[in-house]
């Protein structure tokens, strides 16, 4: 036993002395972090100062455009650092060395999609001087949050550079089009992930009963993460004057307004990725058939460190494949080459910065014409009454003939496309005579009154337009569609709107599960007689609305996702037992389900997947649904008759997005649930009397709140 005792100890020692060698060598392999002296000492060239209002916002002034990127990067910082430090590890592609196993998919994309090779070669060359000062300053002012704070931060994130502002642009646009699903559908079958969406809508002067022009600022997203929403208000004595929605690591407002026009974004699909089947050589897999030649893939390895517990991180090698079209896939059904839009851009950060400024509708298409932005519909207005909208993407100049919604040969360089569409040629809607146009996610036929709308046979079929309508989208119709006067009220009314319409898909399914022939089955007769009474509305008291989504949602969430269908009698069933087990019966009232939570609030909110005012809920185990997503920040901007603005705001939760030590953790919450908004205090007029702390980066924060 003495022997053995022995043995095992003597294994465990090898075993300590080789992980600690392996912690060792893979401590030294990395760069030594900064001196933290070295980055406050950088803080000392900006000049900003940073004034929260009641509800925590922060509003930054300064003089120049980079010393109100720092202190927005600072102010972010006090208020979702780990997000942004998140954030910007994975596109780095270093996430999995903090967080594991579960961010190595992540940080092999970024290599895949050859992140970092495009923004070294292009960072310089293509980003101009003063954009580089921005994204640099934003940086820095991130920089300084975490030199002060260091007991937060990762190993291995600082300094935070320009660059990697840059690559969370790169990295994540194309996303927003559905490249992720491009490439895991040739990796995985589809899985089962939350819905998102999206509203804008404009009104001419023509349109409203009192002559201004309305513009509603509605994307859905997340509640926290990589791209929640943080409102911000920022002024520059460059005319950088801004309040709208950022997300972590932005240093631009991303939708929102200035003083004379602004835009709502929502997800577009166009078709903007393709994908090639290639033909590798037998004799030499690292070939594959161009023109009747073989040629090589370029080939590199990524080197992925990966945190496998405690202080040990693993580095695991990847092989990176390139062919002419771009990144390749090897999987168990083939080789796939992908080309998509996006690909080596740089720019997106410069488009955004002059979208920001610019003055007037020229400058603003202007902006849009750089066409670095690979995809989102705009909804624009400004304070000459002009509305637009924009089926924005940069689409892919095809081969005329080719079926490209499916998997093309990769034997032929004439499939290879290289340019876009010039932006004159995209679809777009400017001032119709209707006085109104809108996006839901929709088909951009269907924008405005259709004697207006633009028509298919003028856009080729090889722009991959999509033609699919939501429910939100006919309701936008049948609330904005229909009013000819339209008022402030009537406005918000209609933003608020909880129903779904009776040409929707919710409406057709329950109409399909009430036309079941019960064969005297008592309680599936019981449950249609609560479907067919349904109004087809969300609001928390409801009866029928808990069956119906319960039912209806994850029959169509499957059939458009192209997963494995659901049965709608399945489903229904599946329901009334949820229903039954953890209410007592199957008509609970629709608040006893749906709720919002945050620190200690627990409340019923009115809403539901696919209405205008959009709920998305994930199932707890008690078999209510905590809202995760949908509506977020809204804003209600109007310009009256003079051209002059005001704004309105809500945040589902409020300004501190992590710190749950804030007032301003859940402030807004209560509001939101009501359907209320706040005023924005876009001017120095309007902010007076309503600032409750001012302070620069890194100082004293001085209270103006009274006691309590």
């Amino acid at each position: 036993m003495r022997v053995v005792r022995i043995a095992v100890l003597a294994i465990v020692v090898i075993l300590l002395a080789a992980v600690t060698a392996i912690v060792v060598s893979d401590r030294l392999a990395q760069p030594s972090p900064p001196d933290p002296a070295m980055l406050i000492a950088r803080a000392a060239r900006y000049h900003v100062r940073i004034r929260r209002d009641e509800f925590g916002v922060p509003h930054v002034i300064g003089q120049t455009d980079a010393d109100v990127a720092f202190g927005l990067g600072f102010a972010h910082s006090e208020d979702d650092f780990p997000t942004i430090q998140d954030a910007a590890l994975g596109c780095r592609g270093q996430l999995a060395a903090t967080e594991g196993l579960k961010s190595a998919t992540t940080d092999y994309l970024v290599r895949l999609l050859h992140v970092w090779e495009t923004i070294d070669a292009r960072y310089e060359r293509d980003i101009p001087a003063d954009v580089r000062k921005v994204v640099e300053a934003y940086a820095d002012g991130v920089n300084y949050y975490a030199a002060l704070h260091p007991g937060e931060v990762k190993p291995g994130l600082l300094p935070l550079t320009g660059k990697d502002i840059v690559a969370g642009f790169v990295f994540k646009t194309p996303f927003f089009y559905g490249l992720d699903s491009t490439l895991r559908y040739l990796v995985t079958p589809p899985v089962n992930e939350p819905e998102v969406g999206s509203n804008g809508a404009a009104v001419a002067p023509s349109r409203s009963a009192d002559g201004a022009t309305r513009l509603l600022v509605n994307s859905h997203q997340p509640y926290t993460g990589p791209v929640a929403w943080y409102e911000a208000v920022l002024e520059s004595g460059e005319g950088w004057h801004v309040a709208g929605g950022f997300f972590p690591g932005s240093p631009f407002m991303l939708h929102g307004h200035n003083e004379h026009l602004g835009w709502a974004n929502t997800v577009n699909a166009p078709d903007l990725a393709d994908v090639y089947r290639l033909t590798i050589n037998p004799a030499n897999d690292n070939q594959y058939l161009l023109d009747g030649k073989w040629r090589d893939f370029t080939k590199s390895d990524a080197a992925i460190r990966v945190k496998i517990f405690g202080p040990l991180v693993w580095t695991v090698h990847r092989d990176v494949l390139y062919a002419t079209q771009g990144p390749v896939l090897k999987t168990g059904h083939g080789v796939f080459a992908i080309r998509y839009a996006g690909m080596n851009e740089v720019r997106q950060v410069t488009q955004y910065f002059r979208l920001d400024k610019a003055r007037n509708l020229g400058e603003w298409r202007a902006a849009m014409a750089l066409q670095a932005l690979p995809s989102i519909n705009y909804i624009y207005a400004d304070e000459k009454g002009d509305i637009g909208y924009v089926y924005n993407g940069q689409f892919p100049e095809r081969k005329e003939g080719i079926d490209w919604k499916h998997i093309v040969p990769g034997d032929r360089s004439d499939l290879i496309w290289h340019h876009y569409l010039p932006f004159d040629k995209i679809p777009q809607l400017w001032n119709p005579k209707s006085g109104y146009v809108f996006n839901s996610n929709n088909t951009p036929f269907q924008a405005t009154a259709p004697e207006d709308d633009l028509k298919p046979q003028n856009f080729s079929p090889t722009l991959g337009i999509q033609t699919n309508m939501t429910n939100r989208a006919y309701r936008a119709l049948e609330n904005f569609g229909t009013d000819t006067a339209i008022t402030d009220v009537a406005f918000r009314k209609y933003k608020f709107d909880i129903a779904y319409s009776a040409r929707s898909e919710m409406a057709k399914m329950i109409a399909q599960v009430c036309a079941i022939d019960p064969h005297g089955d008592g309680e599936l007769r019981a449950a249609q007689w609560i479907l067919a009474r349904w109004d087809r509305r969300t609001n928390v008291g409801s009866r029928g609305a808990a069956l119906a989504v319960l039912t209806a949602e994850p029959v169509i969430h499957a059939r458009e996702e192209g997963m494995a269908p659901i049965a709608p009698l399945d489903s229904l069933r599946t329901a009334m037992k949820t229903l039954k087990e953890h209410f007592g019966r199957i008509d609970p009232q629709w608040g006893q389900l749906n709720r919002i939570r945050r620190g200690r609030l627990d409340l019923a909110i009115d809403g539901g997947p696919d209405t205008y005012r959009a709920v998305y809920g994930e199932p707890q185990s008690d078999g209510t649904l905590t809202a995760v997503g949908g509506d977020t920040f809204i804003m209600f901007v109007t310009w009256d008759r003079n051209g002059k603005l005001s704004s309105q705001s809500i945040h589902q939760f409020g300004s501190a997005t992590l710190d749950a030590s804030s007032p301003h953790y859940a402030d807004q919450t209560p509001l939101f649930v009501k359907m209320r908004t706040k005023p924005v205090l876009f001017t120095e007029d309007e902010l007076k009397g309503h600032i409750e702390e001012d302070y620069r980066p890194g100082g004293r924060r001085e209270s103006t709140r009274a006691a309590p």
